[in-house]
C-alpha cells in the first residue's frame, strides 16, 4: 500500500477507533463486564409456549400471569412470521422445518389458538406441506428426522412437542412417530456414558431422561423385559434429573432444553414435580417484554473475554491498558476468577478448572470459553498467585479434554462423534492460542504436557484443513452457504492461532498459515468485504472484521508473503468497507451467524461491535508499522 494511502487510512482510523472503543466500553453493565443481548427466537418462544400450555392443560398451579405469557408469546410469533408462512430461528433467519413445526405445535397446544390465529396457522400449514410433502404425521416426522440424520438430540424433542400438542394425531398412535430414547441408561454410572454411546450429545442428558419418560408413558415397549427395566429406573432417573437441574431452573440456561424437559414431564402427569415447577418458573422469568424468548439467558463470560481480547489485540496487556484503567482490569480479573468452576460439575462430571459461556447457574464448562478466559487473563496482565493458579488449572483442564485425534471437543472427551462432542477446528485453534500464550509461564510436568498437546493440536489442524485452504467451525455458520458452513469464520480463527504458534517457534504452523491466508484473500469480495464464504449471500460486519483481524496480524509473517501479493491493500479494502458500514457504533446490525445447540441459529447484539473494534485496533497497529 502506498505511503499516502496509509496516511489517509490512519486519519480515518483514528476517530473510528475512538468511537468504537467508547461504544464497546459503554456496553458494559454497572459491574464492569459485558452481558449483551441474544436475538429473540421463534423456536425458543414456541417451545416455551408449548411447555406452559401443556402445564396449564394438565392442571398445574401456575402464576396468575401464565395465560398472558402464553398469549403474548403467540402474538409475537404471529408478528414475526416470514413472508413465506414459515419461521426461522431468528427474525433474520430463513424458514426451516424444525422451527415452523414447533410454532405450529405451539398454536395447537393452546386451546382455541387455531381459530384466533387462523390465517397464521393456515399459512404455516401450507409451508409445511411444501417442505415436507404433507401434514400427515409420517411425512412431517420423516422431514424432521431427515434434517438431523442419526443425531436424535433435537429431532426427538421436536416430535415430542408435536405429539404433546396433538399435531401428530390423537392417542397412542401419535407416539409411533417419536423414537424412544433409552432413558434407562441414565441410571448407569456416569463414567459409563461414553462406553454405551448414548444417541444424544452430552449436554442433552435432561432431554434423554424427560423425553424417554413421556414416550415410555404413552407407548411402552412391547418387550416386557425392556418395559420392566424402564419402569424400574423411573424414580432413579427422575432423581438424577433433579440433581443436575441448576438453581435457576434452566438446564444450560437454555429455554428450548428447559421447555422440552418441562413439557415432557408434564405430559407424564408430573405437573407438580420439583423439576417441572422450577423449570416453569425459569421459563416465566425468561420471557421478554415483547413476548419473545431468546435461546439462552446470556453469554456474559464469552462476551467479556471476547471484548477484553479485542481491546488487547496482538499487543496483549499493553493494548488493554490503553483502554482499561487498572481498577477496571482488576475488577474483570476478579470476576473471571469467580466464574471458574472449582468443583466437579454435577451435569457433565467435568473436572474443576473450566469456564462456561455464562455467569449464571446453568452454565457448563466448555473448551471455547475456557480458552477465551485464559487468553483474557493473560491479556489483562495480572500475575497474582490466584491468577497463576487459575491459569494452571484451566490449562490442565483443556489438556485433559483433548481427544485422541489431537483436536478439542466442546464439553466431554470422547463421548460421541455427534456434533459438539467431536473435535472442532475453531475450538482447537482457540485452545492453541491460549496454550501458546501461557506456555512460557508453565514449568515442570505441566510444561512438558503442554508442549505435547500443542504439537498434537497443530497436527490436527493440519489434517482438518480442506483442500481449498479453509477450516470449518463447529459453533458458527452462514445461512447462505449451501451446507450452512462458515469457512471465513473458521479460517480466520485458525489463521490467528497459527500466527501465535509460529511466533512461539512452532515452524510446523507456517505452511498451513500460508495456505489459510491465501484462502481468506481468495474469499474477499470485490468491494473489500467478506461473507461466510458460500455461494452468494450478503457480507457481514462480523465476518469482514474477523478476516481483517486475521490478515492484519499475519502480514509480516514470511509464510504468508508468498500468498498475499499486496497484503496491505487486501487489509485496507476490508477496513474501508468496515468504516463505511460502521457509522453508528451503538447500533451496528447483527447477522445470524451463530450456531447454538443442534444448529439453532442466533445472533448477538455485541458481536459486530466486538469484532469490528478488534479489527480496527489491529489495522491501526498495522498502519502505524507501515508508516514508520
Amino acid at each position: 500500500m502506498e505511503g499516502s494511502k496509509v496516511e489517509v487510512l490512519i486519519e480515518r482510523l483514528k476517530p473510528a477507533v475512538e468511537r468504537a472503543v467508547v461504544a464497546l466500553l459503554a456496553a458494559r453493565n454497572d459491574k464492569g463486564y459485558w452481558v449483551g443481548e441474544l436475538a429473540p427466537s421463534a423456536l425458543a418462544t414456541a417451545t416455551a409456549v408449548c411447555a406452559l400450555a401443556i402445564l396449564q392443560r394438565g392442571g398445574a398451579t401456575l402464576s396468575g400471569d401464565a395465560a398472558n405469557a402464553i398469549e403474548s408469546g403467540l402474538d409475537w410469533l404471529a408478528r414475526n412470521v416470514n413472508e413465506d408462512g414459515g419461521w426461522g430461528d431468528t427474525p433474520l433467519s430463513f424458514s426451516n422445518i424444525s422451527t415452523t413445526a414447533l410454532c405450529w405445535a405451539a398454536y395447537g397446544a393452546v386451546q382455541g389458538a387455531d381459530g384466533r390465529y387462523g390465517a397464521v396457522v393456515a399459512a404455516a400449514e401450507k409451508w409445511i406441506i411444501r417442505s415436507a410433502g404433507g401434514l400427515e404425521p409420517a411425512r412431517l416426522a420423516a422431514a424432521i428426522v431427515r434434517r438431523y440424520g442419526r443425531d436424535r438430540t433435537f429431532a426427538v424433542p421436536i416430535l415430542t412437542a408435536c405429539a404433546l400438542s396433538g399435531r401428530l394425531g390423537k392417542g397412542r398412535g401419535a407416539w409411533r412417530f417419536v423414537p424412544q430414547l433409552p432413558f434407562e441408561l441414565a441410571a448407569l454410572p456416569a463414567k459409563w456414558f461414553a462406553a454405551v454411546r448414548l444417541p444424544v450429545v452430552s449436554y442433552a442428558l435432561p432431554a434423554l431422561i424427560a423425553m424417554g419418560h413421556v414416550r415410555h408413558h404413552e407407548l411402552p415397549s412391547r418387550n416386557p423385559v425392556l418395559s420392566y427395566v424402564r419402569d424400574l429406573t423411573r424414580e432413579r432417573t427422575l432423581a438424577l434429573l433433579k440433581t443436575i437441574q441448576p438453581s435457576s431452573g434452566g438446564f444450560l440456561e437454555a429455554v428450548p432444553l428447559t421447555a422440552f424437559v418441562t413439557m415432557s414431564l408434564a405430559g407424564c402427569g408430573y405437573v407438580d414435580h420439583p423439576v417441572v415447577r422450577l423449570g416453569a418458573d425459569f421459563l416465566r422469568k425468561s420471557q421478554r417484554a415483547d413476548g419473545s424468548w431468546a435461546v439462552d439467558s446470556n453469554l456474559a463470560t464469552w462476551l467479556t473475554t471476547l471484548s477484553v481480547n479485542a481491546l488487547a489485540g496482538s499487543r496483549g496487556a499493553d493494548g488493554v491498558a490503553v483502554w482499561l484503567d487498572q481498577e477496571s482490569r482488576r475488577s474483570i480479573v476478579t470476576w473471571l476468577l469467580d466464574q471458574q468452576f472449582k468443583t466437579e460439575h454435577p451435569y457433565t462430571r467435568a473436572a474443576p478448572g473450566g469456564w462456561a459461556w455464562t455467569n449464571l447457574p446453568g452454565g457448563v464448562p466448555d473448551a471455547d470459553d475456557t480458552a477465551g478466559a485464559l487468553i483474557a487473563l493473560h491479556n489483562l496482565g495480572e500475575r497474582t498467585s490466584d491468577v497463576l493458579a487459575a491459569a494452571e488449572s484451566g490449562i490442565r483442564w483443556l489438556i485433559d479434554l483433548q481427544n485422541d485425534d489431537g483436536g478439542i471437543p466442546t464439553f466431554c472427551r470422547g463421548w460421541t462423534n455427534l456434533p459438539f462432542d467431536r473435535s472442532g477446528p475453531d475450538l482447537t485453534a482457540h485452545t492453541v492460542r491460549a496454550w501458546v500464550l501461557w506456555r512460557d509461564e508453565t514449568t515442570g510436568r505441566l510444561r512438558h504436557r503442554l508442549e505435547e498437546s500443542i504439537g498434537k493440536a497443530l497436527r490436527y489442524l493440519g489434517r482438518t484443513m480442506r483442500e481449498d485452504g479453509t477450516w470449518i467451525p463447529l459453533w458458527f455458520g452462514n445461512q447462505w452457504h449451501p451446507q450452512s458452513e462458515n469457512p471465513v469464520y473458521g479460517t480466520s480463527r485458525v489463521v490467528e492461532a497459527l500466527r501465535y504458534a509460529l511466533a512461539a517457534d512452532y515452524p510446523q504452523a507456517g505452511v498451513r498459515l500460508g495456505e489459510g491466508t491465501r484462502a481468506l484473500v481468495r474469499l474477499q469480495l470485490p468491494d473489500g468485504s467478506w461473507n461466510g464464504g458460500g455461494d452468494g449471500g450478503p457480507p457481514s460486519i462480523e465476518e469482514t472484521a474477523l478476516a481483517v483481524t486475521a490478515l492484519a496480524g499475519v502480514r509480516n509473517t514470511p509464510a504468508t508473503r508468498a500468498f498475499m501479493r499486496d497484503p496491505d491493500a487486501t487489509v485496507g479494502r476490508g477496513v474501508e468497507w468496515l468504516l463505511e458500514q460502521c457509522k453508528n457504533w451503538c447500533e451496528l446490525p447483527a447477522s445470524p451467524i451463530g450456531f447454538y445447540f443442534a444448529n439453532l441459529w442466533y445472533y448477538e447484539r455485541l458481536y459486530p461491535l466486538i469484532f469490528a473494534t478488534g479489527a480496527l485496533l489491529e489495522a491501526k497497529q498495522l498502519c502505524s508499522v507501515l508508516n514508520r
